[in-house]
């Protein structure tokens, strides 16, 4: 059934990747249509979750941010479908760097790095700084159920010089790397919820406590890696902007939590800057304390 699931979807993936940018659009208005007006893809839960992290906002603001949102994940799932074919050369016109310079000053400081981000804007054509590194680059996600399309994502990852790692993978990894001096840089997408039994933290993000992802931290501090955060801006429809800020130079001495907390604060500003960019979908306070 998955095969049967597969071979089903990936021409329709593969025709979407070959459209020009324009066409590409045209096809997310489309769609956007679709799934807002008709099917309302978890409208319910985008709404919740907009109501929790913005109460300041009216009804009729946080509105408008909920439309907003679903053009740009409309958007954002077919430039997903669009890595499968495009050129290193165009992705890099549409997702470029302010200041590369502070990622490269890192690499020349001999340890490897712990690069956190959000789910925000577009983070997976986010892939392409690998083509700026000249360390190993390991991306850590959660495993797709389907093999195929599981495979499929490695491929596409791959062609960015990227190798994915699932959650269970990645501290072995890490140790591998770490005892055989193999300098890397390890991507966390650390604003999403944790299970309870592996919540070891709790903080505010956008004003409700909630418990989070501390792996990046205690991993950086584990095995002596410097610590980036990784900021994107969307400057118009297809068009991406990253900039780096350094959360630690020794992580072994910051406080535990600190560098986490600090990580959730520059999302918090992300987020507030422009709202529509987030991953709304997700039950990012599905566990809160009140």
């Amino acid at each position: 059934m998955q095969f049967l699931i597969y071979i089903l979807i990936y021409p329709i993936l593969w025709s979407v990747s070959m459209l020009p940018f324009r066409l590409l659009y045209f096809f997310s208005d489309c769609i956007y249509a679709v799934v807002y007006y008709l099917i309302g893809y978890r409208k319910k839960t985008v709404r919740e979750n907009l109501a929790i992290a913005l109460p300041h906002l009216s009804e009729k603001e946080r509105l408008a941010i909920e439309k907003k949102f679903f053009h740009h994940m409309c958007d954002l799932f077919l430039e997903m479908a669009k890595t499968m074919t495009i050129s290193q050369k165009e992705i890099e016109r549409r997702y470029t760097f302010s200041n590369l310079e502070v990622y490269k000053e890192l690499e020349k400081k001999d340890k490897s790095i712990a690069l956190m981000c959000a789910h925000y804007a577009s983070y997976e054509w986010a892939v392409s700084m690998n083509f700026h590194t000249d360390f190993k680059s390991y991306g850590i996600y959660k495993r797709i159920r389907n093999k195929y399309f599981d495979k499929l994502v490695i491929d596409i990852r791959s062609r960015f010089k990227a190798y994915l790692i699932t959650t269970k993978e990645t501290i072995p990894t890490i140790s591998h790397n770490y005892r055989n001096k193999v300098l890397s840089i390890y991507g966390f997408a650390s604003d999403q919820s944790p299970k309870l039994n592996s919540a070891f933290h709790w903080a505010k993000f956008m004003g409700v406590e909630v418990p989070v992802h501390t792996g990046a931290e205690m991993l950086a501090k584990k095995y002596d890696m410097n610590v980036i955060f990784m900021r994107t801006r969307k400057v118009k429809r297809g068009f991406y902007e990253a900039s780096f800020e350094v959360l630690s130079l020794d992580a072994k001495s910051v406080p535990n939590y600190e560098i986490t907390d600090q990580f959730l604060k520059l999302v918090e500003q992300q987020i507030y800057e422009a709202p529509e960019y987030y991953l709304w979908t997700h039950k990012r306070w599905k566990h809160r304390r009140s």
